[in-house]
């Protein structure tokens, strides 16, 4: 997901001070031994085949799938890293206590300003300028105190972040009711916020959390002392859901952690002194993972409660190892899943979709493509439009393994090279390419999807590769890299 045209709303972040050209990194530039068999072409995508669509296929191809690219101790400090030097970072243990007005309102008003623009409903109706007024009066803008506290709580359920306070879905055009252009991106089970504003109705929070501030419901928001939510799972054990989902248990005596989606990469605590002759929710437990949930008692209050994992959902004690295997395993766990513009749809966009691949290796990356892709804090090299083509080809022809390339609006992550083709992964809501007449097809993909970068076409003459302003690579860096 990128909004570019928004301003940035989130702040703070340290550093890796590694060699480049360390063993791990060079191997993945090496020649495979032997090319496997890529199996018969496909239709429709230009020049894929079957094995493409698996990850086995380009982790064969690779010398070493498993050489470390940061280990566990240089993924702390690049995760430090990010935290103090990318603006689109907070710390929210380090708001102020007190929150004048003046500064709460810019934080609102950054986020909630209604676009010049005509907007259309699900049923392809202009949004009258009555509900308009009604959706801005429920930003509760005049009801600002001088000063406010903000109150500490966890995310209960995976709950979408809103431009406004309202569920009403937005669209640009009459014909498209597909991305909600009032989605922002979503929060998940256990994730931390600092509540500073509440709507006019009552239903609506304004948050802060690390990689974003905008409108959540109240209802999926436990409120606590500070200390218990900042402390939650600050210690281990944990389980890491390392599937592209997991759920909880099912369990009627408890329906608040029944069947709860929980997202890639979220770690959860574990009670690991739990008794085995205890039954969880009316279930022994020896065949699930017994972690600790929040939920939300009736007054909104916090209460943390045991749950059931259970083991055959995908998940790790820890996070898993940053290798070009992980990432290639990781990123086809969605392969095919729904495009969700913002975290909609309960899936995820593209920005989320590579932020959720790192994640579940502990990475830390910014929410949006527009943020990603001008971090300080990764080993970046930029583009503008006094780079040649050349330049431009010679770049994505050293693509490496996880590589994340950015054109406006949109993140891709390399995953390797075959046939003179530089092959991607992407969760897109579009593409296309041109067909043997010559003509360009649009494609309508939607969806997590694996492509050849070259053939791409942004427009009938200008390539993807064309586009592209940036790319990443979460790597040990020298020092940071100039344009």
């Amino acid at each position: 997901m990128i909004l570019a045209s928004r301003p940035t709303r989130t702040a703070l972040m340290l550093a890796v001070c590694l060699a480049f050209g360390s063993s791990a990194a060079s191997a993945l530039t090496r020649a495979p031994a032997a090319t496997p068999d890529p199996g018969p072409a496909l239709p429709y995508v230009v020049g894929l085949h079957e094995s493409y669509l698996t990850p086995q296929y380009w982790v064969a191809r690779l010398p070493d799938a498993d050489a470390l690219i940061l280990d566990r101790a240089q993924i702390a400090v690049q995760n430090a890293r990010m935290r103090a030097e990318d603006p689109h970072i907070q710390d929210i243990a380090a708001l102020p206590a007190s929150l004048p007005a003046a500064a709460l309102r810019e934080s609102i008003t950054a986020l909630s300003r209604w676009p010049t623009r005509t907007l259309y409903d699900a049923h392809g109706t202009a949004i009258p300028a009555g509900q308009r007024a009604d959706i801005e009066a429920n930003l509760a803008l005049d009801a600002l105190p001088a000063a406010t506290t903000p109150q500490y709580g966890l995310v209960v359920h995976r709950a979408a972040l809103r431009t406004f306070p309202t569920r009403q879905r937005v669209f640009s055009s009459p014909e498209n009711a597909d991305i909600d252009r009032f989605q922002e991106s979503a929060l998940f089970p256990g994730d931390k916020v600092a509540v500073v504003h509440r709507s006019a109705d009552g239903a609506w929070l304004f948050v802060h959390s690390e990689r974003y501030s905008a409108w959540i419901e109240a209802q999926y928001v436990a409120t606590g002392s500070r200390q218990t939510v900042l402390g939650y799972g600050a210690t281990g054990p944990y389980r890491v859901i390392t599937g592209a989902v997991a759920h909880t248990a099912f369990t009627p005596e408890e329906p608040r952690v029944s069947r709860l989606q929980l997202d890639m990469g979220v770690r959860l605590p574990v009670l690991a002194q739990w008794s085995p002759a205890q039954a969880v929710n009316g279930q022994q437990a020896h065949a699930s993972w017994v972690v600790q949930l929040p939920v939300r008692e009736a007054d909104g209050a916090l209460k943390l409660v045991p749950a059931l994992l259970p083991r055959s959902q995908d998940s790790s004690a820890d996070y898993l190892p940053l290798t070009p295997r992980t990432l290639l395993t990781q990123a086809y766990k969605f392969l095919g899943e729904r495009y969700g513009w913002g975290h909609d749809y309960d899936t995820r966009d593209c920005s989320g979709f590579v932020s959720e691949i790192y994640r579940s290796a502990g990475v830390l990356l910014p929410r949006n493509t527009s943020a990603q892709g001008i971090s300080p804090a990764l080993d970046r090299i930029a583009f503008t439009d006094k780079d040649t083509a050349a330049r431009r080809d010679r770049a994505v022809a050293e693509l490496q393994v996880g590589d994340l390339v950015y054109i406006p609006g949109h993140v891709m992550m390399a995953i390797g090279h075959v046939d003179g083709r530089t092959w991607v992964i992407h969760d897109t809501a579009g593409g296309s390419w041109k067909g043997e007449d010559g003509a360009r097809i649009q494609a309508h993909l939607n969806g997590v999807s694996v492509t050849p970068l070259e053939p791409m076409m942004a427009s009938d003459d200008l390539r993807y590769i064309d586009r592209i302003t940036n790319i990443q690579r979460v790597r040990p860096q020298r020092t940071p890299r100039t344009p």
